[in-house]
């Protein structure tokens, strides 16, 4: 089955393939300017080099053997004496006295430079075999074809490592702009969730004449639009680069845990679902936290219950101690529930359950994860399929 890759990653990786095809052209037109440069100086030497041995050769006459692979013939003789190893061409025209001409010749074979000079009426010529020459040159050119090779091959797989270093801050901040858009609507969600039942209770209330809509009811509207502010406040900062962490300050779970339950109470009333608080006594439960933050963890918890409760179902939240330096806040529900062998994957984000109901998890549990392991504390998950969950937050007591 072929993966489906979302456009945003099909544009990083066309970009990297991009720039990794633009570094090894560079560096291979690079490799090819050097290459060039250095058979341009070779051939330059060279040459000099059979400038000066003909020169010299010429200059000394029969007198001074030439070195190898040189030979001089005059209407004197030849040197190396022996058997030439090609037959001599006739001279080239010089017919002034200090002419001098220079050619390159194929004979017997083989591939030779060629001056022809005329002192005093006398014509000489100076032959020198390029054989090693060309060997020399050619040696050059395979040499530079294998290292440009080399150095494309090695270009490409580089450019592709540095092109890979160089666009991973943007496939950075695109995943850091999709996880912020799905973190707003889902922390969005929620509270605009309970603002709409709300507000069509009240419509309905409105429209009656038996039952006029109360004070109470309408401070229920401006607290939840006043947490939909904060939501939205806290999601502009966390999108901040390099913003300072919120300071902590004591926190009531208990208070949160009622205000949370409270502003659930009209849809859970909706769904026929019965939700409610439950404290210990003697309990002792403030924590250090961010109240926005704790807020949206407890908001996100009974949305999640209460999605999952089907009518007649019951959501309980229960607040102990279970020792002097900690305070466990548990939501249990009578839903659907999960296989326990999910509770690993439940805070993944988007994950899926593999229970018959095929139960989403979302977004929402992975969030809780986030700020509760934030606070410094711990969640757990427990349940079955058909029997309901159970998520169980630990926090340690603000100090007194």
């Amino acid at each position: 089955m072929t993966a489906v890759v979302d456009p945003e990653t099909r544009a990083l990786r066309r970009a990297r393939r991009t720039i990794a095809g633009q570094i090894a052209v560079v560096i291979t037109l690079v490799v090819l300017a050097a290459g060039g440069i250095s058979y341009w100086v070779l051939l330059r030497g060279q040459n000099d080099e059979v400038d000066r041995t003909l020169n010299t050769t010429l200059a000394r006459g029969l007198s001074v053997t030439p070195p190898g692979c040189v030979y001089l013939v005059t209407p004197a003789g030849h040197v190396p004496s022996g058997p030439m190893p090609f037959a001599v061409p006739p001279p080239a025209s010089v017919p002034n006295d200090g002419d001098v001409v220079t050619e390159e010749r194929s004979l017997g074979g083989g591939t030779y430079m060629m001056r022809t000079v005329n002192r005093g009426g006398q014509v000489s010529q100076a032959f020198m075999d390029e054989y090693y020459l060309i060997m020399d040159r050619e040696q050059l050119v395979f040499g530079l074809a294998v290292a440009e090779l080399v150095v494309l091959l090695a270009a490409v797989v580089s450019g592709y490592l540095l092109a890979g270093r160089a666009i991973r801050p943007l496939g950075e901040a695109l995943r850091r702009q999709r996880t912020f858009v799905a973190d707003a609507s889902h922390e969005l969600r929620a509270p605009l969730t309970r603002l709409h039942t709300r507000t069509q209770l009240l419509a309905r209330r409105a429209r009656g004449s038996s039952a006029p809509v109360s004070p109470a009811e309408l401070d229920t509207l401006v607290d939840g639009t006043r947490e939909l502010g904060e939501v939205v406040e806290d999601l502009l900062l966390s999108a901040q680069a390099g913003c300072e962490r919120p300071s902590l300050e004591p926190v009531e779970l208990g208070l949160l845990a009622e205000q949370a339950v409270a502003a659930e109470a009209v849809r859970a009333g909706d769904r026929r679902v019965h939700i409610c608080v439950h404290r210990s006594p003697g309990l002792a439960d403030v924590v250090p936290g961010v109240p926005t933050a704790l807020r949206r963890v407890l908001s996100a918890l009974l949305d999640n219950a209460i999605g999952h409760t089907p009518p007649g179902g019951s959501i309980e939240v229960t607040l102990a101690n279970p020792d002097d330096r900690h305070v466990e806040l548990r939501v249990q529900d009578t839903g659907t529930g999960f296989a326990q062998r999910d509770a690993e994957r439940l805070f993944e984000r988007f994950a899926h359950g593999t229970s018959g109901e095929g139960r989403r998890f979302g977004l929402g549990l992975a969030l809780v994860h986030e700020v509760v392991t934030g606070h410094g504390g711990t969640i757990a998950a427990a349940g079955a399929p058909g029997v309901g969950a159970t998520f169980t937050l630990r926090f340690t007591r603000a100090a007194r």
